[in-house]
């Protein structure tokens, strides 16, 4: 079941008949904005503490603790985040758009996660620069929340039924042991508006949730350890990048076709990314005198990520 409006959900609970347009997609992306911003705050103030960044430019005169410049940046990132979500998913549905071009801008549901990483993450590194803030080290205070914000939001994916769900459900794989609920659902009242007939499709923002508080999980513990600037967020994107690439196989997607290969949008940036961390990863850690292992340790996993395509 599928709850696209507050009064979806609460109606049924107490047998009322109020009306309560409150859209809960909506909702929870506010509160994983709220949650993120609250988690970054924390974490800026204690790179503050240990004098990993500096003060931020607000004038040529004028100074402030970087972490007064937290609710800012989140509204930066959001709103651009919200445009560059809405892009992206045009882009990966072009006949659509073409085809009903007004219907695609303002339709409740089709946002693409990684159009709003991409565009808000822009936007947000440009309000940095602006500010004279250090980009590194002010990625590696945010990982934890960045992932931990996606987590929250994709929660609204799963309440609201906002076509981010799976392939149709294989029920002959599905361990004895696993509630039917967890394997398939057929989002009943989804926000998409889309029937789905039993016993259903994968359901994969679950899934999503589950991964990224497992990951935030592993950023906030080893947030404190020594590390070379960038390596946190180079797990961060590795970590979730390679979650997505993963989620990708039973998600409903369009999909793209090149040199007799077929891919997802998702699966071509999620490839970039897992390279990106990878090789950020390799930056901060390898030992200088074994470069020739470390370069062979990132062909490797440079291949690995592609053979998933």
């Amino acid at each position: 079941m599928s709850y696209p409006y507050l009064s979806d959900l609460v109606n049924p609970i107490f047998g009322t008949h109020w009306p309560i347009p409150i859209a809960l997609f909506g909702s929870f992306v506010a509160l994983a904005i709220i949650a993120a911003t609250l988690v970054a705050k924390l974490e800026v103030i204690r790179f503050e503490r240990l004098g990993l960044l500096p003060s931020a430019k607000i004038t040529p005169t004028v100074f402030i603790p970087p972490h007064q410049l937290v609710e800012n940046l989140a509204m930066v990132a959001a709103l651009f985040g919200m445009l560059g979500a809405r892009l992206f998913h045009i882009l990966e549905y072009p006949a659509e758009f073409l085809a009903h071009p007004m219907g695609m801008i303002f339709t409740r549901s089709g946002f693409s996660v990684y159009g709003g990483l991409i565009v808000g993450g822009i936007a947000g590194a440009v309000y940095l620069k602006k500010c004279a803030i250090p980009l590194i080290p002010m990625l590696d205070a945010l990982a934890p929340a960045m992932i931990l914000g996606y987590g929250i939001g994709r929660m609204g994916c799963q309440i609201s039924g906002d076509g981010d769900w799976g392939i149709f459900a294989n029920m002959t794989l599905k361990p004895s042991w696993l509630p039917e609920w967890l394997w398939a659902q057929t989002y009943v009242n989804n926000i998409a508006g889309v029937i789905i007939p039993s016993p259903g499709v994968y359901p994969t923002p679950l899934y999503e949730v589950l991964m990224a508080f497992i990951i935030f999980a592993v950023l906030w513990a080893i947030r404190k350890r020594p590390y070379s600037r960038g390596y946190l967020f180079s797990s961060y994107l590795l970590f979730s990048a390679f979650e997505r690439l993963l989620i990708e196989k039973i998600r409903v997607n369009s999909e793209y076709h090149f040199g007799g290969i077929s891919f997802t949008q998702a699966e071509f940036i999620s490839t970039l990314l897992i390279l990106i961390g990878l090789w950020g990863i390799l930056k901060t850690t390898q030992a200088k005198c074994i470069p020739k292992i470390g370069f062979s340790i990132f062909i490797l996993g440079a291949l690995s990520a592609c053979a998933t395509l």
